[in-house]
């Protein structure tokens, strides 16, 4: 089973920051130990309840990034291949980015699409 542990959630004022965390872990098939290398995108997405999840930031396997609009400027995605962590900085953090963080890990495995999930972080930014 491939595993992903967020951690980093908090709360932080208006204007804070905070780095999010997430490492992948696990075995799946023939494969002894999965790590970044052998996902095709790692991906940060948040929910707020009763809301649907949204895409915040993913770097690709060839290192691409995207962000969402909303924090182009504020936050950045990383990955160290090394520790297999991904991260989320996030600066100039807004009430508006309270959410639930989940990181993604995705993987076309050729006759099916992987998708995992970590167990969630909360962010709280008060005003």
């Amino acid at each position: 089973q491939v595993q992903l542990v967020e951690s980093g959630g908090g709360l932080v004022h208006d204007g804070g920051s905070l780095r999010l965390s997430c490492v992948i872990s696990g075995s799946i098939g023939g494969i002894d130990a999965v790590g970044i290398e052998w996902m095709d995108a790692m991906t940060w997405f948040r929910q707020v309840s009763g809301k649907e999840r949204e895409l915040v930031a993913t770097i690709s396997g060839d290192g691409r990034k995207v962000y969402t609009d909303s924090v182009k400027g504020r936050f950045a995605i990383s990955s160290d291949k090394t520790t297999n962590t991904v991260y989320l900085l996030m600066n100039n953090l807004k009430p508006e980015d309270t959410a639930v963080y989940y990181c993604n890990a995705r993987r076309d495995w050729g006759d099916y699409v992987g998708n995992y999930w970590g167990q969630g972080t909360q962010v709280t930014v008060s005003s």
